[in-house]
């Protein structure tokens, strides 16, 4: 138990355990959600190969400036960005730059957009979301018969969008600045599907739709796939930074991903926040005011922190107070099979009951039956 002091409040995360599966920009969202109160737990499901030794963009960026293209399709920030970096290194930035003055930039999304005009060229147009379908749809309407489009790939081939410009009559040079790939060693991913599996983490992040395909093709692999379908669909948030990235997921058989309005890393924090706000709960137990948020209670302005199977007796206990919860249902809920021994419940009902102090008392057995918090505790 620590003290907060009676003056300060949980902050919207505190109590809760989110996982990420990024790797680019990993420590950044870390420190973002950490500020929050969040436990952080990084399980990468992919890795960033950037192309700077690769001859195919080599190739590549030397046929821009021998041809200038007449579009350039900006798919991404960070591809716009490494791109013109790498033809920086080659002594080449200058030239790109100048083959692209012409061009009409077809930006996907806002930070797209954002990295075009930062390297120095205008947007003719930018998509009003991040599906490359709307992105298509924009191209379409030009006369693209024997037009040369230069096309920035996001992390893997899009033969969709090059065979929909292909068939408008275009010549399309791909840009490969950058591929998405497993990571080398993906151990802290499958911990992190356990975890999930185990009910002892709250939501997981997704910057990109690959990076739910991984995680899923990990899962697979660990004999774990189905587990953490069904851990989705029973509490864990899938939290996803944009629409691609929600289709994805719903693509994997989650069905109700959390996206923000906008695809911003901190708008995807923020979304997290407002989510478990709901889940927060205020109790009067025993005559005391106390709050439920995740792991944690807060109590006569002392944080209790839970432990993961304290956590989920509490949960199924505050659930509905006054009533009686089956201890088969504990033994079921809490530890897996209704054939576990029940003295792994009692003791936790005994620590958590200490744990609770003055308001143990309110935490009634009922033996051969179960458990309940008593009727003086209700819902504030």
């Amino acid at each position: 138990m620590r003290n907060i002091g009676l003056d300060m409040s949980l902050r919207p995360l505190d109590g809760f355990v989110i996982g990420v599966t990024a790797d680019r920009r990993a420590s950044e969202q870390a420190e973002l959600l950490a500020r929050r109160g969040a436990s952080v737990v990084h399980g990468p499901t992919m890795s960033t190969l950037y192309l700077a030794d690769d001859d195919e963009l080599r190739r590549a960026t030397h046929a821009v400036i021998e041809t200038p293209p007449d579009y350039l399709v900006a798919t991404t920030g960070i591809g716009i960005r490494a791109w013109l970096e790498m033809a920086s290194a080659w002594g080449l930035g200058d030239q790109v730059v100048d083959a692209l003055v012409d061009a009409k930039v077809v930006a996907r999304g806002a930070k797209a957009s954002a990295a075009v005009q930062a390297g120095g060229l205008a947007v003719w147009a930018r998509s009003p979301n991040e599906q490359m379908d709307e992105l298509a749809a924009l191209l379409l309407q030009e006369d693209l018969a024997g037009r040369r489009v230069a096309v920035q790939e996001y992390g893997m081939p899009n033969p969709e969008l090059t065979d929909l410009l292909a068939g408008a009559g275009a010549e399309v040079l791909r840009i490969p600045v950058y591929r998405w790939r497993m990571p080398e060693d993906p151990s802290a991913a499958v911990k992190l599907i356990e975890l999930a599996c185990d009910g002892r983490v709250d939501a997981i992040t997704f910057t990109s739709a690959p990076a739910v395909h991984n995680l899923f093709a990990i899962a697979q692999g660990a004999g774990l796939a189905e587990p953490l379908r069904r851990a989705f669909y029973h509490g864990v948030a899938a939290a996803c930074v944009g629409p691609v990235c929600a289709e994805g997921a719903r693509q994997q058989g989650v069905d109700s991903p959390l996206v923000p309005d906008v695809g911003r890393l901190g708008l995807l924090v923020r979304a997290l926040s407002d989510h478990f706000a709901d889940r927060r709960r205020p109790l009067t137990l025993a005559g005391h005011e106390l709050v439920v948020q995740g792991s944690i209670i807060e109590l006569d302005g002392d944080v209790i922190e839970l432990t993961p199977k304290e956590r989920a007796v509490f949960q199924l206990l505050a659930a509905a107070p006054g009533a009686v919860v089956p201890r088969s249902t504990f033994l079921r809920r809490v530890w897996g099979s209704e054939d576990t021994d029940p003295h792994v419940l009692e003791v936790t009902v005994g620590r958590l009951r200490r744990r609770l102090g003055a308001c143990g008392p309110a935490l009634e057995a009922f033996p051969g039956r179960g458990y309940r918090l008593s009727q003086e505790a209700s819902v504030s």
